[in-house]
């Protein structure tokens, strides 16, 4: 129900209460037609509070933080990196130790924030379609992303993720395990791997993988995957190390580019 409609109600119910106070007599054609405007208006009210958007704003620093954080619906954002909306930010989150839990049930939700933790866990669960994931791990080195534990389930399609984790050679001990089901999602992954591992496990059709891996210790990825018109780039460069790829990919139609450097240049298909 568009505004012009919203202002007709307003005055359609503004001229019936005028006609009582001057008298006039009242029909029953007008008492029908003024209780539906109400019923119009508390409708239109509803479904005006009902369509705004969910927002969570955090800033938290300190050791063993325990956060856990559940959106349901569609629209909903929590909050950082530049967020929206409201214009609310942050999603700050500074520390070891840390355990981060996020459940996002919906379409069209977003999860933006930086984390700054060695031997941090973090949960993220998304449920529905064309939901944004963007994550920065400790992007300016303050601390490191020493046995990172991430772990990042998706069911649902068009969806969009990038995880920035750490900077050179920071991503020591790092564990990250990704579980998609769905068609047409987009996962960019960018780790600075210092002995870190890196697990995708994606069933679906037309899904794109873009992973930058490189450090001075050495990676490993394993990616899984059954569908079709995948796109898979795979890009690591560990400075004078070894990286360890596994490739599993049942379907037809697509493409995948391999490099591997361990000279630590750029590299690219």
């Amino acid at each position: 129900m568009n505004q012009a409609i919203r202002i007709f109600l307003d005055s359609y119910v503004g001229a019936f209460r005028g006609r009582i106070k001057m008298g006039k007599v009242i029909t029953a054609l007008d008492c029908v037609l003024f209780i539906m405007a109400v019923i119009a208006g508390s409708v239109f009210l509803f479904n005006e509070v009902k369509a705004s958007d969910n927002e969570i704003y955090v800033d938290q620093v300190g050791v063993t933080a325990n956060i856990d954080l559940e959106q349901l619906g569609a629209g909903n954002i929590i909050g950082g990196l530049t967020a929206v909306a409201g214009s609310m930010t942050a999603l700050d989150l500074d520390g070891t130790s840390m355990t981060l839990d996020i459940n996002q049930i919906g379409n069209s939700n977003k999860f933006l924030g930086d984390m700054y933790a060695d031997s941090y866990t973090g949960y993220f669960n998304f449920d529905g379609d064309t939901n944004t994931f963007t994550s920065k791990m400790d992007p300016t080195n303050a601390y490191g992303a020493d046995n990172s534990n991430v772990n990042v389930n998706v069911t649902g399609s068009t969806n969009t993720f990038t995880l920035d984790l750490a900077t050179t050679a920071l991503a020591s001990g790092t564990d990250l395990d990704w579980t998609v089901q769905g068609s047409s999602n987009t996962i960019n992954a960018d780790i600075d791997v210092d002995g870190a591992t890196n697990y995708m496990n994606i069933d679906g059709d037309s899904n794109t993988v873009n992973y930058d891996g490189d450090g001075y210790a050495g990676g490993y990825f394993h990616l899984t995957h059954a569908g079709n018109s995948r796109a898979f780039t795979i890009d690591q460069a560990s400075t004078t190390d070894n990286d360890w790829l596994k490739v599993t990919s049942s379907g037809n139609n697509g493409t995948v580019c391999v490099n591997q450097d361990d000279q630590g240049t750029a590299v690219g298909c």
